[in-house]
C-alpha cells in the first residue's frame, strides 16, 4: 500500500503540528523546557526534541513543505532505511549542535531537513545505483542552494543545525545502504 509507506512521515508532521499547538497556547514554553541548550545538562533532551518545537507557527509552516517533499522522496526511494537515517540524523546532528552550538535554545526541524537533503545527496554518490542517483541529482536542482544556510550570517537562525544535520546525513549515507 502507498500509505504505508508514508505513515511515519505522517505521524512526524502530525506530532510537529500537535506540538506546536501546545507550545502556542503555553506561550513557547516547550521551548524553553525540551529545547537544545548547549553544554547544558537539562539541555540534552533537546536532542530528541528539537526538531518538534518551532518558533512560531510560521517557523513549523515553513518547514513543513521541506519535510514533506524531502520526506517523501525519501520514503519513495529509500523507504528500507529512512527510518534510521532519520534516526541517525537527529541523534548525531543534535548531539553536535549539543557539544558545538552557539548558546541559546534551538528549535526546530531546519537539522533534519538538511539531513535528509545530505543524506539524498551523498547515498546518490554512495550507492551508485540508478534510483539514488536520480534522487540526489533531483535533489541537489531543487535545493542546491539551501547550502547557503549552513553558514553563520542570519540572526536567530541556527546555522550550527543546519550544518551539522548536513553532516549527520552524508554520514548517515555510509552507514546505511538499500538492501537490493
Amino acid at each position: 500500500m502507498a500509505v504505508e509507506r508514508f505513515r511515519w512521515l505522517i505521524v512526524l508532521l502530525g506530532v510537529i503540528w500537535g506540538v506546536e499547538v501546545i507550545n502556542l497556547i503555553t506561550g513557547y514554553a516547550l521551548n524553553g523546557w525540551l529545547g537544545l541548550r548547549p553544554r547544558s545538562l537539562g539541555g540534552l533532551d533537546g536532542i530528541v526534541f528539537m526538531p518538534l518545537l518551532h518558533g512560531s507557527v510560521g517557523h513549523a509552516a515553513a518547514n513543513t513543505v521541506p519535510l514533506v517533499l524531502l520526506g517523501g522522496l525519501l520514503a519513495v526511494t529509500a523507504r528500507h532505511v529512512a527510518l534510521a537515517a532519520t534516526i541517525i540524523i537527529v541523534a548525531l546532528g543534535g548531539l553536535g549542535v549539543w557539544l558545538f552550538g552557539q548558546t541559546a535554545i534551538h528549535v526546530g526541524a531546519s537539522g533534519l531537513i538538511f539531513g535528509w537533503f545530505g543524506f539524498l545527496v551523498a547515498r546518490g554518490v554512495v550507492e551508485r545505483r540508478p534510483v539514488p542517483i536520480l534522487a540526489a541529482v533531483g535533489v541537489a536542482l531543487v535545493y542546491g542552494t539551501m547550502i547557503w544556510g549552513v553558514l553563520p550570517g542570519q540572526p536567530g537562525v541556527s546555522w550550527e543545525s543546519h550544518l551539522l544535520g548536513a553532516a549527520a546525513g552524508v554520514v548517515a549515507a555510509g552507514f546505511l545502504r538499500e538492501p537490493t
